[in-house]
Parts: structure tokens; sequence; C-alpha cells
């Protein structure tokens, strides 16, 4: 990307899943919206299609696919699918309730709840890992739309790692930042460099989880 070129970042976590609602990791499992989420994803598109948006993409889980399609549809765009924004993959853990992970997995999930860097749940994806591959997938997507605006559709977890590369906080300190599901949040991007101008908005919502865990 040309020096001084920057690029708006509009990203907007999947709307809500049966999962999201009964605190089940999903990770990389494909799971669809459940109803609320259908309507937060209707929702979306009217405030988003209310911007300049020159390129849309998604991740290529079909929660997230759902969630951009009204959008999408209201914008005229087509969207980019790219596996890089997919969530985190939580091996082991997936299609378990967190309850369940802390009662069969305890050691794991210690773990997991100290953001051990290297932990990857015996199968899955280490912090370390999703982190590099989440940062590398979005400034991707920016340095090829240098001087435009981009909205892109992903999950929690990428945006947690934006968040925290954004504001310097690390990878293991707590979250005390809410993430809800289908909240519209905004980043900038050049000279490879993050900033962060506005998170959560929701005004748009009825109601919205924040479902992910430290």
């Amino acid at each position: 990307m040309s020096a001084g070129r920057r690029t708006t970042l509009v990203l907007v976590r999947h709307g809500e899943t049966a999962w999201n609602a009964e605190g089940r990791v999903q990770g990389q499992t494909d799971v669809p919206l459940n109803e609320v989420g259908r309507a937060q994803a209707q929702a979306l598109a009217p405030v988003l299609a209310a911007e300049r948006i020159d390129a849309i993409y998604s991740s290529d889980l079909l929660r997230v696919r759902e969630t951009a399609q009204p959008t999408a549809g209201v914008l005229g765009l087509a969207v980019s699918l790219d596996a890089g924004l997919r969530e985190r993959h939580y091996g082991m853990f997936e299609t378990l309730t967190y309850v369940e992970c802390r009662e069969r997995f305890p050691v794991e999930f210690e773990r997991f709840r100290q953001k051990e860097p290297g932990f990857d749940f015996g199968s899955g994806e280490s912090l370390q890992t999703f982190y590099a591959r989440a940062l590398a997938t979005v400034a991707a997507i920016a340095a090829r739309h240098a001087g435009e605006t981009v909205l892109v559709f992903t999950h929690g977890g990428v945006l947690e790692m934006l968040y925290r590369e954004a504001t310097a906080r690390g990878l293991r300190s707590a979250r005390d930042f809410a993430i809800p599901n289908a909240a519209i949040n905004r980043f900038e991007f050049a000279d490879g460099r993050w900033q962060l101008r506005a998170w959560a908005e929701c005004a748009h919502l009825d109601a919205a989880l924040d479902d992910l865990r430290d």
C-alpha cells in the first residue's frame, strides 16, 4: 500500500446463532444464524447501505455469509469470501458448551482461560497462530483497497485480535471490552498501523449477545 493511503475498514461480527445462545463453542464448525441472527442481519442492511462502501468481504462460514447477504443485496455489491477471516479453530472444544469444556478438559480449559499463547486445543489453532492469521488477512484486504472503504463480515475472535493490536493490549490481558453479535466496528489502516475509530455500535439492534469467553 502506498505511504499515507489510508483504508477505512467497517467490520461486523456475524449475527446470533443457536450455539451463541447456548454458550456452545462454534469455532470453525459451520452453524447457521437463528431467527434473532437473521433479524440482526436485516437490521444491518439499511444502516450500512447509507455508507459509501467500495467492497465487501466475508468469512466463508455460513453464519457470516448469511449476515452479509442482506447488506450486499441492498448495496448491489458482490461478496468476496476469504477463509482467512474464519474464527479460531478450537479443536477438542468445538461443539461443547464452555461448561462442558471446563468439566471434561479442566487442564486444557485452564490453559485456554490463562490465554497460553502456544496452546492449540490438541488439534486446533494456538492464540499466536490465530492472531497472526487474523491480522495478516485483514491487512491484506486493506492493502488491496488502499484509499477505499471496505466492509468486512467476520467473527468475534478476529475482531478481538484487531482490537488488541490497535489498542496495544497484548494477547494475555483480560478482555474488558464487549464484542456483540452484529455490532459495527470501525478501524483505519495505513503504513502497517491500525487505528480504532469506533467500537460495538449497536443502535440498530434491539439486543445483542456477547457470548465470547476470555
